[in-house]
């Protein structure tokens, strides 16, 4: 039994911790898949599966509510996979370990996965729990949501009965969510010149850690430091008055998370090893100021090590990191028509290498088209100056709000009733299903809701107790007011 269980409401917090213990990052879901096929056919709920995997459940109206509105509530089965540096821990074999911490559930030293998890159990429990009224009723869990929306680039038309889409994948308790940014990935490609090490030289593993990270749609407004950037800074600054040679640099794991911890091997000359330690020294007292607020626990890493791997030519690493240091990361503008919610902005989240090329991965967020077109524009011109290769691809939708939405009329009204408070309509900068949803369903009226959860994407992720009771009473009580089908 996992202390979860001491929660409330149940099943929810039963389901929850079933789903934390079997493994479903991205591109690994199928055994949960397979778990929750298995447990639909149990109860004789009816199950289907499409091309691309996403799980369909269906489940007759309550009694005397066969005439309301269909209603499908929505989630995705796949998770973020970060944890801390020094946790072991494999994603695709080791379950979640969820434990209680006060007012907020959370994991050791990874992420919870209560993104997209909680709402993924609370479409189950609503399943389950035959004391919960609804109308015809439809469980929809897509595929890969967080590593590029494949469930829901593949959703077929016709295959969904219900009206009424309810995501559950938002975060914020007293929110309601009628729209979201659409975004693009953007791969800038540099290819490497080596040669050997010149003699004299002393190798060091620069390593920048103790960032927050987060989520690169409903974090990225925060001003988080992004170890990427923060190295390529430092790296930029310095290299020609310590001689400095550029040997490796990698940092962050995800496009869509910020990176919290990046690494870099350096070679300087014995003589200015001295001068290296200073200047270390100097920067992470600049960042400490700079991101006091925000960053309270970052730290900079210096320590010599032995490598056999040859250096970048000069021409090479002038190159590389002036294209790292200048990219643009981070709110790129706010939204004039949605008060205080980010337009556009893009996450440099991702930057590997080999022996032959670097590639640096970004995810670009906007409410509007034009918004990714520009920024996509700007690295592209970027990339000429340095002689790098983009690619742009896997463009998704921003979803379209919509203020004469019935269902987030009824949400909002409902809200109002149960807690005696108006509750936020907002439009979120982060990616949400229901734009891709619109295309083969253009005339499903849709709503997000969901509790509290904080730092998702990082091994910081929490979800709030309460407001998972909350945000349960209050999608219960939206499934038992969906009006009559005309």
């Amino acid at each position: 039994m996992s202390e979860l269980s001491t929660l409330s409401p149940q099943p929810l917090w039963d389901i929850f911790a079933q789903i934390c213990s079997i493994p479903h990052p991205s591109y690994h879901e199928e055994a949960l898949a397979s778990h929750i096929i298995e447990w639909a056919k149990g109860k004789d709920f009816h199950v289907e599966r499409d091309e691309v995997g996403n799980i369909l459940i269906r489940k007759p109206a309550s009694k005397g509510m066969e005439n309301r509105k269909a209603v499908v509530l929505q989630a995705h089965l796949d998770m973020v996979p970060q944890k801390n540096n020094d946790t072991q821990h494999d994603f695709t074999k080791d379950p979640i370990r969820p434990y209680i911490d006060g007012d907020w559930v959370t994991a050791d030293g990874t992420t919870l996965g209560s993104d997209n998890g909680i709402g993924m159990a609370s479409a189950l429990a609503v399943l389950a729990d035959e004391s919960v009224k609804h109308g015809p009723l439809e469980v929809l869990l897509t595929m890969t949501e967080e590593a590029g929306m494949d469930g829901a680039f593949g959703l077929k038309s016709g295959w969904i009965q219900a009206d009424i889409l309810i995501n559950t994948d938002s975060e914020e308790e007293g929110e309601i969510y009628m729209g979201c940014a659409g975004g693009i990935d953007f791969v800038t490609t540099l290819p490497l010149s080596r040669e050997a090490l010149p003699a004299g030289y002393k190798t060091l593993e620069l390593t920048i850690k103790g960032l927050k990270g987060g989520h690169s749609g409903g974090d990225i407004h925060l001003g988080l430091g992004n170890a990427n950037k923060l190295l390529a800074r430092f790296l930029a600054a310095h290299a020609d008055e310590l001689d400095l040679k550029l040997i490796h640099l990698q940092g962050g794991t995800l496009r869509n998370a910020i990176p919290r911890e990046g690494s870099s091997v350096i070679a300087v000359p014995a003589d200015k090893l001295e001068k290296l330690h200073q200047l270390k020294d100097r920067y992470l007292e600049t960042l400490k100021n700079e991101y006091a607020v925000v960053e309270a626990n970052l730290t900079l890493l210096l320590n010599e090590i032995e490598t056999s791997s040859q250096t970048f030519t000069e021409d090479c690493q002038t190159r590389f990191l002036s294209i790292l240091n200048t990219m643009p990361n981070g709110v790129i503008r706010m939204s004039d028509v949605a008060e205080g919610v980010v337009e556009t902005s893009l996450n440099v989240g991702v930057v590997t290498m080999d022996e032959e090329k670097v590639e640096i991965i970004c995810l670009i967020r906007s409410l509007i088209e034009t918004g990714k077109s520009y920024v996509v524009e700007m690295l592209h011109s970027l990339a000429k100056l340095s002689g790098a290769k983009t690619v742009a691809s896997g463009s998704y939708p921003g979803w379209q709000p919509d203020a004469n939405s019935p269902v987030m009329h009824l949400v909002r009204e409902t809200y109002q009733q149960l807690f005696d408070k108006t509750p936020n309509i907002m439009v979120i900068h982060a990616g949400l299903e229901c734009g891709l949803f619109k295309k083969p369903y253009p005339d499903m009226d849709m709503v997000s809701i969901g509790p509290t959860i904080r730092g998702a994407h990082s091994p910081d992720e929490k979800v709030h107790i309460k407001s998972v009771g909350q945000y349960w009473q209050l999608l219960t009580a939206i499934l038992k007011s969906i009006p009559v089908k005309e």
